[in-house]
């Protein structure tokens, strides 16, 4: 833990200090240190100690972890992507200034993210001529996602309801497939039968109310897990409304897909129970084929699952997860591993979310390094969705997973690779508009502030590489 001891801990240390209204003085006094050495490392010109982060947590009433933990790192990436905009190609802001701001004032930093969100929205609707009186549903899953990165994708009232629940259906059926059938039936009256539903249709309500239809097309995981979707629904919607209500979302749309994505937080909890699955991710070392067949769970749902184990004293890896189409339209992204996915643009191409697609449904592995020189253990693999039937078109969708090089090593997939080894890095950026690497030759666009310098003697490799 030293190594994680020593990141840049100092803005969430004030913030805390000042949300509990004691003095820089009085918690010196409390950590037996000079209200001058508190002062240093709240502005990050100190290093904390193991022991020192320990007695920090202690006196601020937090987990270690939670000091630690800091979605700094991704708010600082999503303002260099918004002042990476033209927009702000003169006011010389510097990388240290915006890091500054999100570090000392993360509320502030958060209210430019937002007015920066609705300035693209008006310039959007400006140029399309549509009325912005009703905020579109983009920015409600920009609203969502940054909600469930606020919240670290945990919600415990939801994993004690899934564990409560879980316990009754078990008892019955002698599997989860016919105990969840039996308590849907039991316990609400609705009996599951499978169906022709109409194209596109997954799973529907009888027009009487007493049965639920699943389309007879789809994957048994995937019905599986509609039904314990629906029963979230049923059985767990006042934990729902609770969450939802605390989380204070406004955006038009945002409420009703909260609902949505909770009720699928409920139904991952409710087929991967937290102890068990997270038994399972420590024994099989996040093998997640092996774990899905354990769970009759599939890939996307694993990978989902696991980003949500983060139980003070029972805490899986910190984790990053992202799906991309083939068009490089990001549909999810959340990160706990500290590696920024863009919030308003394509990532990176030299990431392996993108490689995925180059040989379907293969995991590929890849030992990711930032422009700061962070290096992160990245997996991928490429899933289909839909085409249950002669003819119909399907969607291909590629799911990125990973961690901080540190914690490689409790992945099976790095067995044999030597993640920190001269050469095992392949260099990534967040965007072409942030990134500072000039001689990349898979660059779509210059940095904000590139400013063209062609002499027309010779002609670099990259159109945008400085000449010198």
């Amino acid at each position: 833990m030293v190594a994680e001891a020593e990141m840049q801990i100092g803005g969430r240390i004030k913030r805390l200090r000042r949300q509990k209204k004691v003095s820089q003085a009085d918690l010196a006094q409390a950590l037996g240190i000079s209200a001058s050495y508190l002062n240093l490392i709240e502005h990050n010109r100190r290093k904390v100690t193991v022991p020192l982060l320990f007695s920090l947590a202690g006196q601020l009433g937090v987990e270690p972890g939670e000091l630690v933990d800091s979605d700094e790192g991704r708010l600082v990436g999503d303002l260099m992507e918004a002042f990476g905009d033209d927009l702000f190609a003169d006011s010389d802001i510097t990388n240290l200034e915006i890091r500054d701001l999100a570090q000392s004032n993360p509320a502030a930093a958060r209210a430019v993210l937002r007015l920066y969100d609705r300035y693209r929205l008006l310039g959007s609707a400006g140029a399309q001529k549509v009325d912005v009186a009703e905020p579109p549903f983009h920015m409600a899953t920009d609203a969502i996602s940054d909600f469930l990165q606020e919240s670290a994708s945990h919600f415990p009232a939801l994993e004690a309801a899934a564990e409560r629940i879980r316990g009754d259906i078990d008892n019955f059926g002698d599997s989860f497939e016919s105990g969840l059938k039996a308590y849907l039936f039991n316990v609400f009256g609705q009996e599951v039968r499978l169906a022709s539903l109409p194209h596109g249709i997954a799973r529907q309500r009888d027009p009487s109310g007493r049965a639920i239809l699943i389309s007879d097309l789809i994957p048994s995981e995937t019905a599986q897990f509609l039904l314990a979707h629906h029963l979230g629904e049923l059985a767990a919607g006042a934990e729902i409304e609770a969450i939802i209500d605390a989380a204070n979302l406004s955006e038009g749309d945002a409420p009703a897909l909260a609902r949505n994505v909770l009720a699928a937080y409920f139904a991952g909890a409710l087929i991967m129970p937290y102890e068990p699955f997270l038994k399972a991710c420590r024994d099989h070392r996040y093998d997640i084929e092996r774990i899905g067949r354990r769970f009759a769970a599939s890939f996307e749902q694993v990978c989902h699952r696991m980003t949500t184990l983060q139980r003070k004293g029972a805490q899986g890896i910190p984790l990053h997860l992202v799906r991309t189409d083939i068009a490089g339209n990001i549909s999810k992204r959340f990160s706990l591993s500290g590696i920024h996915i863009p919030r308003h643009s394509g990532a990176c191409p030299r990431w392996n979310v993108y490689e995925a697609f180059m040989a379907p449904e293969r995991i590929h592995v890849q030992v990711s390094q930032m422009p700061d020189g962070q290096r992160y253990f990245c997996i991928a693999r490429t899933i289909t969705k839909g085409g249950y039937r002669y003819n119909a078109p399907k969607s291909y969708l590629s799911i990125g997973l990973g961690c901080s090089a540190h914690h490689a090593r409790d992945m099976v997939y790095a067995d044999g690779i030597d993640v920190f080894g001269e050469g095992q890095a392949v260099p990534v950026g967040t965007g072409c508009r942030s990134c500072p690497r000039m001689e990349c030759g898979q660059r779509a666009h210059p940095p904000a502030d590139h400013r063209f310098s062609l002499d027309g003697t010779s002609r670099p490799e990259s159109f945008y590489a400085r000449m010198t």
